[in-house]
């Protein structure tokens, strides 16, 4: 029994190196997959903000891309990336947003300071819908297709080169699909 135990420590420790590797050879060891890639985006909050625009799961199969951000009013990396969605809206990329976890006070006097890039809002206090699109922690990105389908999902700030590097292809990927299909 003595030498079986003796022998567990570099098996473990073989076992977890081999997870490891395999975890790095895959093509983008920092991307973490939706599983709602090419699959339809879950439902979006029923509720909304007093004075703007309701998101309806219509508004996500409109027939034109959109571009849904998780975002809070109290995420500091939420505020970096905001000038990045409202220079979005001014181009005319369909925007909507979804608060989650936040007081409807303070999410409203936000988009009165900061501005308002979303044509449509959903209002998420508990967060139990952001559960649904698979969401950790704000903000977090989803680029749906027209019919509503999930093109691409960006975990972090819409800023720096991460965003360039991979949002942002993805993002004109999907127009350009959308442009030819039309």
């Amino acid at each position: 029994m003595a030498k079986w135990l003796m022998a567990l420590p570099p098996v473990l420790f073989l076992g977890l190196a081999g997870l490891f590797y395999v975890g790095m050879q895959r093509e983008n060891p920092d991307d973490l997959q939706s599983v709602f890639l090419n699959r339809q985006a879950p439902p979006v909050p029923a509720a909304g903000l007093p004075g703007y625009p309701l998101l309806t799961d219509a508004d996500l199969r409109a027939g034109e891309v959109t571009v849904v951000n998780f975002w809070a009013s109290w995420c500091p990396p939420c505020r970096a990336e905001h000038p990045v969605l409202l220079e979005m809206a001014e181009r005319g990329i369909r925007v909507a947003g979804v608060n989650m976890r936040d007081q409807e006070a303070d999410a409203l006097a936000y988009l009165a300071d900061e501005g308002n890039p979303f044509f449509a809002l959903g209002f998420d206090p508990t967060g139990r819908d952001r559960v649904e699109w698979g969401v950790t922690a704000p903000p977090e990105t989803f680029i749906l297709r027209g019919d509503g389908t999930v093109a691409f999902r960006f975990i972090g700030p819409l800023v720096g080169t991460d965003y360039e590097a991979r949002f942002v292809p993805a993002l004109e990927a999907a127009l350009a699909e959308e442009a030819a299909g039309s």
